[in-house]
């Protein structure tokens, strides 16, 4: 396969050998996880079966909520396939909800991003009720970026709940390219629904501080996509930091998201000081 083509820069060459096991140990540590105290399990926000998010809080001193939008390219997983990460946000002191949304074909890309919106409201009610004060972290993998960006791009429709920073990892911020790959027998974008489904093209400025994430060794097109987001972040007048971790591909790279001497955590760190 030609390796310039959208086919092969978003769907083949992402795939890696070890997927298989990695995820498989993902899943080990999901269970593992799942058995400690405190989870808060298929909290509903919305009449969907999938609008529905997972929240595990961090005690009584946490500094915030960090708010996860799974993987899948909008048509597939599920947020209990990434309760690993939960453990390490919480023990750098923040309470983490992980979120469902309808997938594609079902619905459409639109239909996602709205979905992700009304979590939100949910989530910060939750909080609310909890007596769980602070700011909100918004964070995605690969579509779940995407969902974090456009959340970030509609922070002021959330007031008075306070976006303190987003972390986006291997995201897909320009959609243009997946209409022509297989992946859109499902997202069933076409020219226009592309363009007003990616982010990418409506920064402005005043949003909030934001980290873009990507493996190393992804593909050309997902280093570009993370690349131009966080040029356009800077470029309208926002601070935005771009992170390469060194040997990880799309899925490997989550394994250094909380890592507790990183710059997310040290991200993290800072973005607390934010207080509502």
């Amino acid at each position: 396969m030609d390796q310039h083509t959208p086919e092969f820069q978003y769907v083949k060459g992402q795939m890696r050998e070890h997927f298989g096991a990695l995820l498989s140990s993902f899943e080990q540590r999901n269970g593992t996880t799942l058995a400690e105290p405190g989870w808060e399990i298929d909290l509903p926000y919305g009449e969907h079966k999938r609008e529905v998010f997972d929240l595990r809080p961090a005690g009584p001193d946490a500094l915030g909520t960090v708010v996860y939008f799974h993987a899948g390219y909008w048509q597939s997983r599920d947020k209990s396939q990434f309760r690993f990460l939960a453990p390490a946000f919480n023990a750098l002191g923040w309470h983490m909800a992980l979120v469902n949304y309808p997938l594609c074909p079902d619905v459409t890309v639109a239909d996602i991003v709205a979905s992700a919106f009304k979590s939100l409201q949910q989530i910060a009610h939750h909080q609310r009720q909890h007596g769980r004060s602070g700011p909100m972290v918004l964070c995605g993998h690969s579509a779940g970026a995407h969902l974090a960006v456009e959340m970030a791009l509609r922070a002021e429709q959330l007031s008075p709940l306070l976006i303190a920073g987003v972390v986006a990892i291997s995201g897909v911020f320009d959609l243009h390219p997946l209409v022509q790959t297989s992946l859109n027998e499902r997202l069933k974008l076409d020219e226009n629904s592309a363009k007003s489904c990616s982010p990418l093209m409506r920064v402005r400025t005043g949003l909030a501080s934001a980290i873009f994430v990507v493996g190393a060794t992804e593909t050309p097109a997902f280093l570009k996509q993370s690349q131009d987001m966080a040029k356009q972040w800077q470029k309208q007048g926002n601070q935005a930091q771009m992170l390469e971790v060194a040997g990880a591909d799309h899925f490997s790279v989550l394994e250094h998201i909380a890592n507790s001497n990183g710059q997310v955590a040290h991200a993290l760190h800072h973005w607390a000081g934010h207080k509502v």
